[in-house]
């Protein structure tokens, strides 16, 4: 709502003038009411006061010029001037100044007050008639005050307001109002009118036919048949005749009424729906059923290319669907995407129209352009019941989709334990390895864990590997659950893996590897024990060390029981340049693009990449001291070349490390290496030794004394 101001412009009265909208769009229409009555009687104040100084003004000529003359013959004379001027009124109360005219006064202040211009609050009101929109150059802008008035404003395109006020509202013609609420007599007078033009519309393609058909108004519906029989077929701006908006609403009489006028029943709207279709759409079995009698088709394809009995079939409507199908609704009829009803039924849930339309013969393993089954997608969108209804009629689960997954490869994906143990048993075990993926592989993926458990338990194999062409979607080229599994961090799947007999160093890249990088302990110690490879290398990327070292370097506790369980440490200290200088690393991108050839005849040379040129990369570096130290207890003599001396150099507390290395090498250490060598760190609990000398051969910090 608008602020108001008062204009003065003759007896007229007050006349609202709309100001500034943004400051006083927030006030409900009593606040604004009050504050232009408060204005009001501000204006009133100032004006009298304005007016007593003119007053005193013509007194004091009056005076001068008639100074014979008495006061009452001066204000008789004044009165007489102004007789044709209309009195102007800030309000609807008498005018002090006229209450004593028959009076004389001996003061002279009370003539007749001077007229004056209005006053707006603000500078520049919009003007009285908005502009015409199909010339304004600028933009026309709607919105709603805190009161809720509809408001409109003109604005140009530098932002400046050209014209502001509520929103005309739309002024509804006698016949569609009378439509409306239903006034019969006044629709049957205006229908006799010889004036009312019946096929003119209220708005695009919207005539008053339309108007009855929307409002149920099955009486005035009838007159204007009578009036204009050729209003029944009529389309509105969509396209819809007035039996499709009577459908649509659901005006059971005002259907039939246009049927019995004639109404074709398969005229369709913008979007190819015809009134059957719409019904179905509305879930009417009433209304499908006098179209039907009607004769209305069946089989015609909407906009999507659906047909009625896809629509009802997607409503699990088993009425409407029986009705369809009696009347010769086809049963394989696919829509734009290849879906038939079917496959619709299965899709959405539907289990009482599934088993409908599998009585009535349809195809229960045909397929979408997709190649997509309907027990494929009702195993995808986890709907159990149509699973095991599908499952029980034999539906084929050896279909796979567009990328070749089975039904059970996509309920291990969704996770419905439930759906994949009744697809286990009908899922060929063969068919699952020629699709390139097990089942085991997405549930490890997607950290399934029940359904994990479930396909180990159904004989799965554990070790089933990727496919080349699946592989190379990986950049690590993974090709195990058990990878799956290391590298989401998941510990109880790599527990159930490893003790269903998986195999830890099939991977190009090893699960141990993966664990090591992630830091996870738990992870690195169950590889280990069920017999993950600790030296193993990277083809791809060869070093003369294990490659595992790496990634666990920077955990020196996973290092040093990598160490203790047969990692080789005295490759680490093998070097080709001994305590010769050697080249300068490679940090950079740039520098290892430069040299690539060289560096690559120069590995082969040495075998790989060396431990030494490994720590002095500037993440470990900073390492190196303890690493060494670490690698110490695990070799017996062995001498440092120039890059590690240089290492233990640059740091003074390292220095005893240098130490430690120089020969000779205590005796006690040499005999732990050498009953290592020889018996092996898995035989060690079986010697029948003490055990403080059993802890003494694992490395374990503890006096020989202590036994």
């Amino acid at each position: 709502m608008a602020a108001a101001s008062i204009s003065h412009s003759g007896s007229t009265g007050s006349n609202l003038a709309f100001e500034d909208y943004s400051l006083y769009s927030n006030l409900s229409d009593d606040e604004l009411l009050q504050l232009a009555i408060e204005r009001s009687l501000t204006d009133t104040h100032c004006n009298t006061a304005t007016n007593d100084t003119t007053n005193t003004s013509n007194t004091t000529t009056n005076n001068t010029t008639n100074t014979s003359s008495i006061s009452s013959s001066s204000n008789t004379t004044t009165n007489t001037t102004n007789t044709n001027r209309p009195p102007h009124h800030r309000d609807n109360r008498p005018n002090p100044s006229a209450r004593n005219t028959n009076q004389p006064s001996h003061s002279g202040h009370n003539p007749p007050p001077a007229e004056t211009t209005a006053h707006y609050s603000s500078p520049n009101p919009p003007s009285e008639k908005p502009p015409d929109p199909k010339t304004f150059d600028g933009t026309i802008s709607r919105f709603m005050t805190g009161s809720g008035k509809r408001m409109v404003a003109y604005r140009r395109p530098d932002g400046n307001v050209v014209y502001m006020a509520p929103e005309p509202e739309e002024e509804e013609e006698p016949l569609f109002k009378a439509i409306r609420t239903g006034d019969a007599n006044t629709v049957r007078a205006l229908v006799m009118d010889p004036g009312t033009n019946l096929m003119l519309p209220s708005k695009p393609g919207w005539l008053a036919v339309h108007q009855a058909a929307w409002f149920g108004q099955e009486a005035c519906l009838r007159m204007l048949l009578i009036a204009q029989p050729g209003m029944v077929n009529k389309r509105t701006a969509r396209g819809e005749t007035p039996l499709l908006v009577a459908v649509g609403k659901l005006q059971l009489q005002c259907a039939e009424v246009l049927l019995d006028n004639g109404a074709d029943l398969d005229i369709m709207n913008n979007d190819k729906e015809t009134p059957l279709y719409k019904a179905c759409e509305r879930n009417n079995p009433a209304m499908v059923a006098m179209l039907l009698n009607h004769g209305a088709a069946v089989n015609t394809r909407c906009i999507m290319g659906w047909t009625a009995l896809q629509e009802a079939v997607g409503r699990n409507n088993v009425e409407i669907c029986e009705m369809l199908l009696k009347a010769g609704a086809k049963l394989n009829l696919t829509n734009m995407y290849g879906i038939a009803p079917l496959f619709t039924a299965a899709q959405t849930g539907q289990l009482a129209t599934l088993r409908l339309l599998l009585k009535h013969g349809a195809d229960l393993n045909s397929q979408a352009a997709d190649g997509a089954t309907a027990l494929y997608e009702a195993a995808k969108n986890g709907h159990e019941e149509v699973v095991e209804f599908l499952v029980s009629q034999n539906a084929d689960a050896n279909k796979p989709g567009k990328t070749g997954l089975l039904p059970l490869h996509i309920a291990a994906q969704k996770g419905s334990d439930t759906i994949v143990s009744m697809l286990i048993p009908a899922t060929s075990k063969a068919r699952v390895r020629r699709t390139g993926i097990s089942p085991l592989h997405i549930a490890a993926e997607r950290n399934r864990d029940d359904v994990l458990e479930s396909l180990i338990d159904a004989g799965f194999d554990v070790n089933a590997q990727l496919s080349e062409e699946r592989t190379k979607l990986y950049e690590d080229r993974r090709s195990t659950a058990l990878y799956f599994s290391v590298i989401n961090n998941n510990i109880d799947a790599v527990r159930m893996l490893l003790a269903a007999g998986a195999d830890p160093n099939l991977d190009v890249f090893k699960p141990l590897m993966v664990a090591a990088r992630l830091g996870c302990i738990q992870t690195v110690t169950l590889l280990v024990k069920h017999g993950a490879d600790i030296n193993a290398r990277i083809p791809t990327h060869p070093t003369t060390f294990p490659a595992v070292y790496m990634f666990s370097m920077k955990y020196l506790s996973m290092f040093k029981y990598l160490l203790d369980h047969g990692g080789d440490a005295i490759s680490c200290f093998k070097c080709v340049y001994g305590s010769r200088a050697h080249p300068p690393i490679k940090t950079t991108r740039s520098e290892r693009e430069a040299v690539r050839s060289t560096d690559l005849q120069g590995m082969q040379m040495k075998g790989g990449i060396q431990f030494c040129e490994m720590i002095s990369v500037p993440s470990i570096s900073r390492w190196a001291g303890p690493i060494i130290d670490v690698l110490l207890d695990y070799v017996g003599h062995v001498s440092l070349c120039s890059r590690l001396t240089e290492h233990l150099d640059s740091y003074a507390d390292w220095k005893n490390i240098k130490d430690k290395a120089a020969p000779p090498r205590p005796l006690m250490h040499l005999c732990r290496l050498q009953i290592l060598q020889l018996v092996g760190h898995r035989k060690l609990k079986k010697l029948p030794l003490p055990g403080s000398l059993i802890r003494f051969l694992k490395h374990q910090e503890a006096s020989l004394d202590d036994d």
